[in-house]
């Protein structure tokens, strides 16, 4: 694992913000990783070992995950709050150019960044999540979010982990389940394993049209001239097929690439989508940042 810093930032309204800054070279735009609902920074672990030192990497913790502070008002876990949240980041550090990486819910803020900070936009991935969200997917995370579950052992929430996503990850092993056991949750003053986020984030979620923003097929719209890839998991029940082609149809630079036997999301650690994140980093070539 490369050496990172942890640093933080503050938000409009006052929260402490954490982020990993994983050094890199400073001709190039720094790649700012954005995760998904109930995910954090350790996410983009593997993404940060084999771009760190190339590419300065930028993982966050939104508000409510891992070390970032939790909201005292529950309903500014919605999607333009962590827009402002994250252009609150870029203007601290002074960031005039970025690549972002989302996944899911970082996914649909990766298109709202476009229309707010279009002109600093040098690229974007987006992970398995399109303008128009599948109903099974939703369900599904409406079934489980804000549910708070605590384990004894690093085993026993791996095996809860491997129950819960074993159609999205079919050919994962107990060691896989444990890497994402781990990224998932932490141990908490008691000696117990707890989900590593403010179960509150789930109250704006269950109500209908706080999962996006409004209009996300003209969000995206403002990628047409950006370098742009999309990863589908091929057995996610969040973004469909018909979905992320009409995407990268929509969408002048944009290429489009399945992962095999992987639902949502897949982890980018996928050898096809290692060497479509090569081709997507290959084009943006190495615009100065600030």
């Amino acid at each position: 694992m490369p050496a990172y810093e942890n640093r933080y930032w503050w938000s409009n309204d006052g929260l402490r913000l954490h982020y990993r800054d994983y050094p890199g070279r400073e001709d190039r735009p720094p790649i700012v990783c954005i995760p998904g609902l109930t995910r954090n920074a350790r996410d983009f672990e593997d993404v940060a070992a084999r771009l760190a030192g190339e590419w300065r990497v930028i993982a966050i913790d939104l508000r409510g995950r891992g070390e970032s502070a939790y909201a005292k008002d529950p309903m500014t876990y919605v999607p333009m709050t962590y827009v402002q949240d994250i252009e609150a980041l870029l203007g601290e550090l002074g960031v005039s150019s970025f690549v972002a990486f989302g996944t899911s819910l970082g996914g649909i803020l990766t298109m709202l960044l476009a229309g707010a900070a279009r002109e600093r936009l040098a690229g974007a991935l987006i992970n398995d999540v399109g303008p128009e969200i599948e109903p099974a997917g939703l369900l599904r995370i409406r079934g489980y979010v804000g549910k708070s579950n605590t384990w004894p052992t690093w085993m026993h929430a791996a095996r809860a982990v491997a129950e819960a996503n074993a159609d999205a990850f079919p050919g994962y092993t107990i060691e896989d389940w444990l890497v994402m056991a781990k990224r998932l949750y932490r141990v908490n003053s008691a000696g117990r394993v707890v989900l590593d986020y403010d179960m509150k984030i789930a109250e704006p979620f269950r109500v209908p049209g706080n999962e996006a923003g409004p209009d996300m097929w003209r969000a995206l719209a403002r990628l047409e001239d950006v370098p742009t890839l999309i990863v589908h998991g091929a057995l996610s029940d969040l973004l469909s097929s018909p979905t992320a082609m009409r995407m990268a149809e929509m969408l002048d630079q944009a290429e489009l690439v399945t992962v095999a036997d992987v639902g949502h999301a897949p982890t980018l650690s996928e050898p096809v989508a290692v060497a479509a994140i090569e081709r997507l980093l290959a084009r943006i070539g190495e615009p100065v940042a600030a």
